[in-house]
């Protein structure tokens, strides 16, 4: 049996793509124990019981990064490090501790990076810090096995900048699932039938286009498309002040992976309106989107480029030509008048190659190439 380590940063409470990685290596008998922040939940995620027969050795507290580091050291010295042949860094702040590792204690020892997103041109990312991580990126990628992406754009990026071979590509998609379409969205918020619902799900913060849609809504208030905003985040209570002076404006409190596609498939259409702030937002591959989809509901995207040649490839929706209020109500309503049986072919076809069934095959191959 092959001994795998995933190091985490962050909480794996709201982390599905660690989860989902950690539950396809669980069921191909590969031993999994995490280091990862303090992680209270017991999962279910699409009935896979993540359990955790994974030891998790300990909860990164949340204070000052000397002490964060003073625990991480502490940790390595006390783990049987040597058992490990792989080593899964999620992010490109778990890197230095996967190198680590491997110069320290096990020269052996393979080393895969999960670039969850571009990591060096993520949005925010400027002055000294950029600069710091991009020079830890460029180092410590030298000492890496196998790097996974989650975009074509950014894999090629990675070529580009490291001259390594191209990163295997696991994008962030759902379980396969079939939908039997809910209305809960109409139930709960009294929409009559004749409307139809948009849907926002996801972080609620900026970047991703939020007062762009609460303008857009706003100017087509009164008519036959109404928007519902599902998720937290910083901008919820924008949202919640629209709602009160809009009747085509609604906010709906996040809701838990379990149930998440059942309310998704409430609405008719999924919106997608990423700004093109960074490189990291510029290449991306939502995995709302993918959400949508496999709710089976047709997207409206933003003109970014690899969200356009997935939404034009496949005819499964419109794209903004513009992220401004005029540009996004020409797709709502050019997206209105498309053929809604030609749309679900399209999408039927989308699910079956855009899920974590499929992309868990790479995850693998990925893993057994390092045997």
């Amino acid at each position: 049996m092959v001994n795998v380590l995933f190091i985490s940063l962050s909480s794996l409470d709201n982390d599905s793509r660690i989860l989902k990685s950690i539950s396809s290596a669980q069921k191909n008998n590969y031993k999994i124990d995490t280091i990862s922040k303090d992680t209270k939940k017991v999962f279910n995620f699409s009935n896979v019981n993540i359990d955790y027969k994974a030891k998790r050795y300990f909860g990164i507290p949340k204070i000052g990064i000397c002490f964060l580091w003073y625990k991480i050291i502490k940790i390595l010295y006390s783990l049987p490090l040597n058992k490990y042949s792989i080593l899964h860094c999620n992010d490109l702040n778990t890197l230095p501790i996967g190198v680590i590792v491997k110069k320290l204690f096990n020269k052996n020892v393979k080393i895969v990076y999960d670039a969850h997103e571009y990591e060096t041109e993520m949005n925010g990312l400027q002055g000294t810090q950029k600069t710091v991580t991009k020079f830890l990126e460029r180092t410590l990628i030298k000492h890496v096995d196998k790097v996974i992406t989650v975009s074509d754009a950014i894999a090629d990026e990675y070529v580009r900048l490291y001259n390594i071979e191209k990163p295997s590509l696991v994008l962030n998609t759902p379980p396969y699932k079939r939908i039997e379409k809910k209305n809960i969205f109409r139930e709960t918020f009294n929409i009559s039938k004749e409307k139809i619902i948009f849907l926002y799900q996801g972080g609620l913060s900026k970047g991703r286009g939020i007062e762009i849609l609460l303008d857009t809504f706003k100017i087509m208030n009164n008519n036959q498309s109404v928007i519902v905003f599902m998720g937290y985040g910083s901008l919820e209570s924008s949202i919640i002040q629209a709602q009160e002076s809009n009747d085509n404006i609604y906010f709906h409190k996040a809701v838990s992976p379990e149930i998440l596609l059942a309310y998704t498939s409430s609405a008719d259409f999924g919106i997608s309106t990423i700004e093109d702030t960074c490189l990291s937002y510029r290449y991306c591959l939502p995995n709302k989107m993918f959400e949508y989809l496999m709710a089976e509901l047709p997207v409206i995207v933003s003109n970014l480029p690899e969200m356009r040649k997935l939404v034009e490839n496949n005819n499964i929706g419109t794209v903004a030509e513009q992220n401004t209020p005029e540009g996004l109500k020409k797709a709502i309503d050019k997206a209105i008048t498309l053929d809604k049986v030609e749309l679900q072919k399209n999408i039927q076809k989308v699910k079956e190659v855009y899920n974590w069934e499929e992309q868990e095959k790479v995850l693998l191959k990925v893993y057994k190439d390092l045997d």
